[in-house]
């Protein structure tokens, strides 16, 4: 029996699992799935399979012969609806990676520097703030989508070298590898959203090209020669993130920002309301933002007590 039959016969039988086992029923973010999404629908790329179009994805990539790419390598296509049974749009993300999240979190806890290395953090962050809003003032969507290139870097250099740590001391993480690349994630889609609302200006896109570079390359040093300081100066960087969205929920409520129709990317990734508002966004991702000022000051305070990351629980899913 051929691999692609297997996978037919098997299918079924996975999916009644899935259920019967109460995978996704469970509380917490990865408790979302089943509920969120009972119609998932994976179809086979065979090429015997019915003929209604629904067999493969719309629009597949084909070869210069005609061959769906995915099925010339030998991996099924697959077709997601949502509960409504209308088709899943998105290829960035897919519904499961989808979450409620916690807006209930305080927004102004701040973390008062208290040795060397806290206020070298804090005022670092302090000076690097001054340009910026010299800058873009109360140019909130422009702000936003510089600061979200900037934010999502953090999360990928520590997940990085959290992972390459990993295999050179043939180790476990605990956990802050998918933490922290989880953090990255969750800040490029922010970006992501943003671009749907507005797209930057060509001398923006090159602020974004040299910020990041310097960005990149100067955080990567310090997370080399001290991972408690850099995730203290991530924790003061999402302190002013939470700030910054603040305001702009302030100027919405002021009507000094039109309060427009949230995009689709934003309803289908926050599971919002199909009415929701701009205003509705830019609250979940300040939200987000304040988890993540949570979990970066989490980890430089477990560093500074003289243990490693892999000792304490990893706050995966932590939305």
């Amino acid at each position: 029996m051929s691999s692609r039959s297997i996978y037919r016969t098997l299918r079924p039988v996975l999916s009644s699992s899935v259920l019967s086992s109460g995978l996704g029923t469970g509380h917490g973010i990865k408790g979302h799935v089943i509920s969120h999404l009972p119609t998932i629908r994976f179809l086979s790329s065979d090429s015997s399979s019915s003929a209604t179009g629904n067999s493969q994805p719309e629009n597949p990539v084909r070869t210069a012969d005609g061959k769906v790419i995915s099925t010339y390598w030998g991996i099924p296509p697959t077709k997601i609806t949502k509960p409504d049974g209308s088709a899943w749009k998105w290829n960035c993300f897919q519904p499961w990676d989808s979450y409620k999240p916690d807006v209930s979190i305080d927004v102004t806890k701040h973390h008062k520097p208290s040795n060397f290395t806290d206020k070298f953090a804090y005022w670092t962050v302090q000076t690097l703030k001054i340009p910026v809003q010299l800058f873009f003032q109360r140019k909130h969507m422009c702000h936003a989508m510089l600061l979200e290139t900037v934010a999502a870097v953090p999360g990928m250099v520590g997940g990085m070298l959290l992972h390459l740590k990993s295999l050179r001391r043939f180790e476990h993480s605990g956990g802050w590898i998918k933490a922290l690349l989880e953090e990255a994630e969750n800040e490029r889609m922010h970006l992501m959203t943003f671009i749907e609302l507005s797209q930057p200006k060509w001398y923006e896109r090159a602020i974004v090209f040299a910020v990041q570079g310097v960005f990149f390359n100067a955080y990567f040093l310090s997370y080399v020669i001290s991972p408690k300081l850099a995730h203290r100066i991530t924790g003061y960087l999402e302190e002013e993130a939470v700030n910054s969205y603040t305001e702009f929920l302030n100027d919405i409520d002021a009507g000094k920002f039109e309060n427009s129709p949230a995009p689709a990317i934003a309803i289908d990734y926050w599971r919002l309301p199909k009415d929701a508002t701009l205003r509705d966004v830019v609250f979940v991702i300040r939200a987000d933002e304040a988890h993540h000022r949570d979990i970066n000051h989490y980890a430089s305070d477990i560093q500074f007590q003289g243990r490693e990351l892999k000792e304490a629980p990893a706050p995966i899913g932590y939305h």
